[in-house]
């Protein structure tokens, strides 16, 4: 359903590319969309983005927080700690 849908953009960058590749490894259910500037990924429910999935893609330590530099946009209600960024809609 439409309704339950998340989605997070990010910049079509070097820098984003691990980052979106990890919520790809970490999201099976989702749905990646490439496009010249941006990277838009979709899912039903629940999208989430792993500290310990990057961190083993870009081989150092990472902060959920420096996914806000590459940042374009979201939708969903936002749970963020130290070890994963979940965005989430409710039924």
């Amino acid at each position: 359903m439409a309704n339950n849908m998340v989605y997070i953009a990010l910049q079509n960058n070097d820098e984003a590319r691990s980052l979106i590749e990890a919520i790809e490894q970490d999201n099976p259910h989702a749905t990646v969309n490439h496009f010249p500037a941006m990277v838009k990924i979709d899912a039903a429910g629940r999208l989430v983005v792993k500290r310990e999935t990057v961190e083993e893609l870009i081989g150092r330590e990472w902060d959920p927080q420096e996914l806000h530099v590459n940042l374009i946009s979201l939708s969903g209600n936002i749970d963020e700690t130290e070890d994963e960024f979940v965005l989430e809609r409710s039924n």
